[in-house]
């Protein structure tokens, strides 16, 4: 495919927001606002899923490979049910683990193949995060601005001194 077949990109234009009412500005903040509200809970739930993966790793270092060296293939555990009940029980060998890979499915893995997996699923979700953290303050710098540009038409519909012609220039780009 050559780049004159490749489909083209719709360019973002920037906005002059003080040509816009503040009905629209209202409408496009409250848009903001919820974006930021879903990209703040997708960054919380990513932290959890990465604490997570960090148990995991935990739990194989220290309850299966430091466990197989002291007291061998009969060591008691607990198992959890739900997470707050418990039962006990016996591991029965440590040579393997079932590894959730996810939707459902569990592969049998070594103690430190699977280590392996969650260590490389902990620094995927810390490379996501930090994506996410980006669009995140993209965001929260939009919302500012749109805030100030309503700030300013309020100002300016009003007649208050000193919201002069600089808001003009400011514009904000639509992600």
């Amino acid at each position: 495919m050559t780049s004159k077949d490749a489909p083209t990109q719709p360019q973002s234009q920037p906005i002059n927001l003080s040509t816009l009412p503040i009905p629209q500005l209202t409408s496009i903040k409250n848009q903001l606002t919820q974006e930021l509200q879903h990209l703040t809970n997708s960054f919380t739930q990513l932290r959890t899923a990465q604490a997570k993966f960090r148990d995991c790793i935990k739990s194989i270092r220290d309850g299966i490979e430091k466990g197989a060296k002291t007291q061998g293939a009969a060591k008691p555990i607990l198992v959890p049910l739900t997470p707050s009940l418990y039962v006990p029980g016996t591991l029965a060998s440590t040579e393997t683990v079932l590894v959730d890979i996810g939707t459902g499915f569990y592969v049998e893995k070594t103690p430190p193949a699977a280590r392996q997996f969650y260590t490389a699923k902990v620094e995927e979700l810390g490379k996501n995060l930090k994506d996410l953290e980006t669009i995140v303050q993209g965001k929260q710098g939009n919302l500012t601005v749109v805030e100030d540009g309503m700030f300013e038409s309020i100002l300016r519909g009003k007649g208050y001194a000193g919201a002069d012609e600089s808001w003009d220039s400011v514009t904000a780009e639509d992600d």
